[in-house]
This record gives structure tokens, sequence and C-alpha cells, in this order.
């Protein structure tokens, strides 16, 4: 499963940081629950990927809610400009 498919509904901020770090191989083999230490204190690794979510949500790959709780999900279409027919 990829991380769009995981990102497809609505997310809570802390689910969908693991899921970026899923992506990415930063948490093999862990739960959620064994992980969630790095979304939930201040500390470079959970900044980072929480930057990376603000950024994918700046390039149009992602949307943003702050209400009920800070989600995040896919974007139905990209927003960035993809090839021009000639």
């Amino acid at each position: 499963m990829s991380l769009a498919d995981r990102l497809a509904g609505w997310t809570d901020w802390d689910g969908a940081q693991f899921e970026v770090g899923r992506a990415l191989g930063l948490f093999e083999g862990r739960t959620f629950p064994e992980t969630k230490w790095v979304f939930w204190t201040d500390n470079p690794l959970g900044n980072s990927l929480h930057e990376t979510l603000l950024g994918l949500v700046a390039a149009g790959v992602l949307e943003r809610r702050g209400e009920p709780d800070e989600q995040f999900r896919r974007r139905g279409e990209p927003a960035w400009p993809g090839p021009r027919p000639l």
C-alpha cells in the first residue's frame, strides 16, 4: 500500500507523520504506539516529518485542515502542472 493510499482519507497529524516515516522506511517493523514519542515530543525527526507534510500541502499533493484536529489527506487531483499537449 502506498503513502497516497494510506492518506486517502483525513488522518490525524501524528498518524500522517507515521505514514510518511513508514514510506521512508524509518519505522520498519514498528507500530504506531512504539513510535508515537517521535511525534509527541519536540525532536528533529518528528519536527522534520511534520514539515514534510506541510511541504506536501504547499506543493498541492496533500490537503490540510485544522478542525476537529490538524489532519491531512491525499489531494484528489495533483495541483502541480503536468506536461502540456503540443
